[in-house]
């Protein structure tokens, strides 16, 4: 019997699930967020502490609301928050922030290795369980092993509801103009 995947993962044989390994971005980005929200949902089925699911699951859990006249397939629609605070949408694996008068639509993955971040109430700051990074309640990077700030999604305000465009992602590297737009008021 041979093993297709060496032992210093050079060289995998054809083998999809280390091309997957390798090659997240090859990954369609609703796979990636469906397989987050599973991953998150999964968390409680399987023994996550009462510790761990409080840094989850925040109060103002969001959640999204029927669709708007005009919204396409790919938007959902969120209550505008009435206070400074998070909270996750884990269907869609998106996290509504409001902070210092304005709302921002975040993914819920860390931009290191797509770990699903958590929102620390006690530190003020989201943090990435895996490898330690932290960010403040903007998306901005704080310190750990990221190297750049939380993704945002196209956000915008339409009467009394905010619509995110959960196709519309931007990185503060790739698209700096774009991520430091995309908020809008509290």
């Amino acid at each position: 019997m041979t093993d297709d995947v060496t032992t210093n993962g050079a060289d995998c044989g054809g083998c999809s699930l280390r091309d997957a390994l390798d090659a997240p971005a090859a990954m369609q980005r609703r796979e990636f967020l469906r397989a987050a929200g599973l991953v998150v949902a999964s968390l409680g089925l399987f023994g996550g502490t009462a510790r761990s699911a409080g840094a989850m699951v925040v109060p103002g859990t969001a959640i999204a609301l029927k669709a708007g006249t005009g919204d396409r397939a790919e938007e959902k629609r969120y209550a505008i928050p009435t206070a400074d605070g998070v909270a996750i949408d884990k269907d869609n694996s998106i996290i509504i922030a409001r902070a210092a008068g304005r709302i921002y639509a975040f993914s819920l993955s860390c931009p290191h290795q797509n770990t699903a971040l958590r929102w620390s109430a006690d530190d003020h700051e989201f943090q990435c369980p895996k490898h330690k990074s932290h960010y403040r309640p903007d998306g901005t990077f704080i310190e750990g092993r990221a190297t750049r700030d939380m993704d945002r999604m196209a956000i915008r305000k339409d009467a009394n509801a905010i619509v995110v465009d959960i196709d519309t992602l931007y990185q503060q590297d790739e698209h700096p103009k774009e991520w430091g737009a995309a908020w809008v008021p509290a």
